[in-house]
């Protein structure tokens, strides 16, 4: 049963997030840590696997859809993203082993937020700041690590910051953002599945829960794919918003569930 409201869950975070560019884990992550069935550590583990299937499908999906991927601004970001996933996941490591599982889901919680209510003040406020459009590959490489550490140790693809940052750093509109996050979000979460399985860090789950998620991804990037094609870029920025809104609700909550269960054992 828990398998098939996985499945259910991943489904819609990642047609969701096919469509925003959040990849789906900023949306899983939280949903699962409310559900309260298994560690944090295992949740960020099989959220970045389900994002890893659903990036990969969606790329392959999306070809010849139009829009198209900036390599020359992503690719440096994308290198970035998964050696900053690479010190993220060493942070996140060392956090788990001088605390336990509820004080690792306090602060993952805390920070992932944090960095929502952030993006969702800088969404609403962004066509009324400046925005640019850099070159300069070590800046790319530069913010894109930064991109990496965050968004592995919150245990989320990177969604919310990735599409704020390519907004405001390279001036891309929606639709394109949406894409060339999601190109990040795939280098990042390879990066960090190689090095869990190189350094060992794999936490315990159960295969059933990780194959019904994965395929909820696969199924979520093909119908968010679909649903792309038929709506605008003012109706994805809108997405986006009321996205934020519930993640900054889920995690309100997570907050309050992690926090009574470190500071009142």
């Amino acid at each position: 049963m828990l398998a098939i409201i996985l499945f259910i869950v991943c489904l819609a975070a990642s047609s969701i997030g096919a469509v925003a560019g959040y990849g789906g884990g900023v949306i899983i992550k939280p949903v699962v840590d409310a559900m309260n069935v298994m560690p944090a550590s295992t949740i960020s583990f099989l959220s970045g696997c389900t994002v890893l299937a659903m990036s990969v499908v969606s790329l392959l999906r999306s070809r010849g859809n139009g829009v198209v991927l900036q390599l020359k601004t992503t690719a440096p970001l994308a290198v970035g993203a998964a050696a900053g996933g690479l010190v993220g996941k060493a942070l996140l490591e060392m956090v788990k082993q001088q605390s336990d599982e509820n004080m690792l889901g306090f602060t993952q919680s805390f920070f992932l937020l944090l960095t929502t209510v952030l993006v969702f003040i800088y969404t609403l406020k962004k066509n009324q700041l400046p925005s640019y459009q850099l070159h300069n590959m070590l800046v790319c490489l530069g913010v894109g690590l930064v991109l990496g550490i965050v968004s592995s140790f919150i245990g989320i693809g990177g969604g919310p910051l990735n599409m704020a940052l390519l907004f405001f750093c390279f001036s891309m509109d929606a639709k394109t953002a949406a894409k060339n996050s999601i190109f990040i979000i795939m280098f990042s979460q390879v990066a960090s599945l190689v090095s869990a399985l190189i350094q060992q860090t794999v936490p315990a789950f159960n295969w059933p829960d990780l194959i019904m998620m994965a395929a909820g991804g696969c199924v979520g990037a093909l119908l968010g794919n679909f649903i792309s094609k038929r709506i605008n870029n003012q109706a994805i920025e809108k997405l986006l918003i009321v996205l934020m809104l519930v993640i900054i609700g889920i995690n309100i909550y997570n907050l309050f569930r992690y926090g009574m269960a470190v500071f009142n054992p």
